[in-house]
């Protein structure tokens, strides 16, 4: 007997939804699927208003543009007959189609020095596994819906990572979180250099808001911070040893552009990693600083509008 599901895609006002038309095709008996489409400018409100709605047993969040494949229910469905799973969910791909910046994008967040303890939700690596937040992602992932809703769902207080706070929570529960690179969707990067310094900026805002409603701090989010901090106090610093550090991150930032390039067959990354990799680092340390001192927590967010609508397959 296959469960029920629903699928819930927020959406900007008047948006579009290029995700519908890969959902399509998806193998799994459409009158056990519902897709909900939810209209608003606040994504968490979006995703709880629409949860509060649906009717099936499972949720399934994506993002308006997330290209499924078309098992992806069934592959999903079957990490739910074990029932001390909660959360599934699996990476968010890089397709061939974007530009040489955008596959550079994709690049530096996959990279060990670029994404770390993150970057499996960016790559494929490995199989079906439990996991912690850091391998999963919101325009990926799904939920029981009894638990996501006796958990109060997410926090609206935050965005982005209203999902790492929730899945922390539902780890701290006692329940499993799966991770199935299977589940693979595509999702294109951002087409310019300015958009992703802003991606990255909020990244970390998010990260820091989180840390203060969490009250847990997690010290690999810290270390970008730290090294921005450290570049705006060395050209004070009269000791040349003190260059060394920046020395060795120069040199391991040109070796991962390297050695990403080369597995992608793509010498064109290069130079782009040499930027991107770096402006990662600091864009997200920047955000992480502001976050943790000016959260931008709103009480209004029950009075959020959002509009709901299905879409019929």
């Amino acid at each position: 007997m296959y469960p029920s599901w629903s699928i819930i895609i927020p959406v900007k006002p008047g948006g579009e939804v290029k995700a519908i038309e890969a959902l399509k095709g998806m193998d799994y008996p459409h009158h056990l699927v519902e897709i909900i489409v939810s209209e608003g400018c606040r994504p968490s409100c979006q995703r709880n208003r629409a949860a509060a709605t649906a009717t099936g047993e499972l949720l399934y969040f994506l993002d308006d543009d997330s290209q499924v494949r078309p098992d992806f229910l069934r592959r999903a469905t079957t990490h739910y007959a074990d029932r001390h799973v909660a959360v599934v969910g699996g990476p968010s791909l890089t397709p061939p189609s974007d530009t040489p910046l955008q596959q550079a994008f994709g690049a530096a967040f996959s990279s060990l020095i670029g994404g770390g303890s993150v970057r499996n939700r960016y790559r494929l690596a490995g199989a079906a596994r439990s996991a912690a937040e850091n391998e999963l992602i919101l325009c990926n992932l799904s939920f029981r819906r009894e638990i996501y809703s006796g958990c109060g769902g997410l926090d609206e207080r935050l965005y982005p990572n209203e999902e790492n706070e929730l899945m922390d929570r539902i780890l701290h529960m006692g329940w499993e979180l799966i991770h199935d690179p299977e589940l693979a969707v595509m999702r294109s990067q951002r087409r310019r250099y300015a958009d992703f310094v802003r991606q990255l900026f909020t990244y970390g805002r998010g990260r820091g808001e989180q840390t203060i409603v969490s009250r847990k701090v997690n010290c690999a989010s810290l270390v970008p911070s730290a090294f921005l901090l450290y570049l705006l106090i060395v050209p004070f610093l009269d000791n040349p040893v003190y260059t060394l550090p920046l020395l060795c991150y120069a040199g391991t930032v040109a070796i991962t552009a390297l050695w990403e390039a080369w597995q992608r067959k793509m010498a064109v990354l290069i130079p782009f990693l040499l930027l991107v990799i770096p402006t990662l680092h600091l864009s997200y340390g920047a955000g992480m600083v502001v976050g943790l001192a000016r959260p931008r927590f709103s009480k209004a967010s029950s009075q959020a509008e959002v509009k709901l609508r299905r879409v019929q397959l």
